[in-house]
């Protein structure tokens, strides 16, 4: 079992339990090399075991962690540790996709594309590798409070076995997601993770799973056999475009699905567009119901047949004979015990002259004055004592007795002392506005753990470099030796200042695009309202957050309209629109 405060590969210390599931075990651990907070997940002890299995979850895990992309949270590291098998990964403060569903039971129509935008375009770096994922479902999505999505268990689903349909606590989960490829026990491809993403998409924009089931298997086989719902039966509004790219995703038959999440992405950015509104109900090329369910109907029949009562043994004399013969000689043993048993109970103390008296209650006592007491009570003490914390007894003084106050004992048995090493807790002090380097020193030197994280600040906010802007832990509270303390520092965020107050040249905005890795697109407009080479329009506005690296920024810049003399008189008359318009 895995505690508190346990290092894991002498590297990762285990902070705190962040989930339970089939397969691993989570944990919230602090790598202690490259300071960062990660999530650990542990496989469970029977797949651990399984030595086909964990060969399987290495190689894969280790093939997952060459994946790179915003929307797939990262793979540090992959091992082993005393018969503990781990991956250790990004630490994600969000919520899965299913605690989302549960709270809001469906989300709006562009929320639900701009999820499943972020999910194929990860998925998409993946099937580029052809990785597979194999187990896509809500619980395997995580969403930050900045609606980033973030693709979690690539290293597990891929080594698990998805056919195992007979166990029911592990796949009753994922086999609401599981495509009829692998309900039947074939193989996967990438179309396998194409029709989870497309029961997904269904799920987030009703709150619904589209089958159900009292087991497992049953669920499978309606994936094999029943056909889809239509998602405009519970969203009529919905456009035409997305019913389509539910219904191909979710083609029972591969060849009727999207080529790989990539090609699913690219139907997903034009979806909203009016023009698709209303297009024709995608109609299938190939047949949708060819699938054996041979193997799935033998698992129903497997699993009734678990249920029968079995049928009774017919018992011979001889079988009656050996049986009677056996409890006879059990009874005997069982006699034979409590006769021993009695005896020494009875005659132990007649031997040993002892006569059980009560320990005496020495808490509060000084060491000298306890063993004064248990001595006198006919004890002995033991030469070695024990040392604990205490907020309530005295430093050198009793805090309890082995064996308690009250027991019984025979004279001259031996009591060990605990004594008092007073209160050890350490006061938390207020640290903000110190130094995070000098603060986490003194305090790891007492023995806490300190864990250092960032938080978003305004650029505006002027803070020093490391400095504590919030604790985990408030002023005047105590910890013991071992326990976690957190603390902030800035983690500073840079917005997007008003290119069109005037004071901004073109040349000035190249710099600052390139200052932040930040594509530009300048756009001329020939327009006199505006003075010469004046910036009139940002398409990101102003305070927006900059992302480094990851955005484009269009900005319009006026250019002078060239007036003949002869049109000079009839200026004042037109408009900027009408000029642009050539109309004057």
């Amino acid at each position: 079992m895995i505690m508190k405060g346990q290092k894991i590969s002498d590297r990762y210390s285990i902070i705190k339990s962040i989930g339970e599931g089939g397969m691993a075990n989570v944990y919230l651990a602090y790598d202690t090399i490259l300071d960062r907070n990660v999530a650990i997940k542990i496989l469970r002890g029977d797949l651990a075991n399984d030595e086909k299995f964990v060969r399987r979850f290495q190689r894969e895990a280790l093939s997952a962690s060459s994946l790179n992309h915003p929307n797939i949270v990262e793979v540090y590291d992959v091992g082993e540790d005393n018969g503990d098998y781990y991956i250790v990964m990004e630490y994600i403060e969000g919520k899965h996709l299913k605690e989302l569903i549960k709270k809001r039971g469906r989300l709006t129509t562009s929320e639900v594309v701009d999820i499943m935008l972020q999910v194929t375009d990860g998925m998409s770096v993946a099937h580029d590798s052809y990785i597979i994922h194999r187990d896509i479902k809500p619980q395997n999505i995580m969403i930050l409070e900045n609606g980033l999505v973030k693709i979690t268990d690539f290293g597990i689903a891929m080594a698990m076995n998805a056919t195992s349909l007979t166990q029911t606590n592990s796949v009753m989960g994922s086999v609401h997601y599981i495509p009829p490829e692998q309900a039947s026990g074939k193989g996967s491809s990438l179309q396998s993770d194409i029709y989870s993403m497309g029961i997904l998409m269904y799920e987030l924009l009703t709150g619904k799973l589209p089958y159900k089931g009292e087991n497992a298997v049953e669920i499978a086989l309606k994936h094999l056999k029943e056909p889809f719902p239509n998602v405009k039966d519970e969203l009529p509004n919905l456009p035409n475009s997305i019913e389509n790219i539910i219904r191909k995703a979710t083609a029972k038959n591969p060849r009727n699905r999207y080529n790989d999440a990539r090609e699913m992405n690219e139907d997903l950015k034009t979806c909203l567009n009016e023009s698709r509104a209303n297009e024709d109900l995608l109609k299938f090329k190939y047949p949708e119901n060819n699938f054996d369910d041979t193997k799935i109907s033998n698992m129903i029949k497997e699993n009734k047949e678990e249920k029968e009562e079995p049928i009774a043994k017919k018992i011979t004399k001889d079988d009656l004979k050996k049986q009677n013969k056996l409890l006879i000689i059990l009874a005997s043993i069982f006699t034979g015990l409590v006769v021993i048993i009695t005896c020494i109970m009875v005659l132990v103390p007649v031997v040993t002259g002892g006569k059980e008296v009560a320990v005496p209650d020495v808490t509060g006592k000084s060491i000298s004055d306890a063993i004064k007491i248990l001595q006198d009570a006919g004890f002995k003490v033991g030469d070695e004592q024990k040392e604990q914390s205490s907020n309530d007894i005295e430093e050198g003084h009793i805090i309890k007795t082995s064996p308690e106050a009250g027991i019984k004992r025979t004279k001259k048995s031996t009591i060990t002392l605990y004594v008092s090493l007073g209160d050890t807790k350490i006061t938390i002090e207020n640290y903000i506005g110190k130094n995070y380097l000098e603060v986490k020193g003194s305090l790891e030197a007492q023995g806490l753990q300190v864990l250092v994280e960032k938080r978003d600040v305004d650029e505006s906010e002027k803070y020093k470099d490391g400095e504590i802007i919030s604790q985990s832990v408030n002023e005047g509270e105590k910890l013991s030796t071992g326990d976690y303390i957190t603390l902030y520092i800035p983690n500073v965020i840079s917005k997007y200042p008003d290119f069109t107050n005037g004071s901004y040249t073109v040349k000035a905005v190249e710099d600052f695009c390139r200052e932040y890795e930040i594509t530009l697109n300048v756009e001329k407009v020939a327009t006199n309202d505006y003075a010469e080479g004046a910036i009139f329009y940002q398409s990101l506005p102003k305070d927006y957050k900059i992302n480094p690296g990851q955005q484009t920024l269009k900005i319009k810049v006026a250019e002078s309209i060239i007036i003949d003399d002869n049109e000079e008189d009839n200026i004042d008359d037109c408009s900027a629109e009408s000029r642009l318009a050539g109309l004057c």
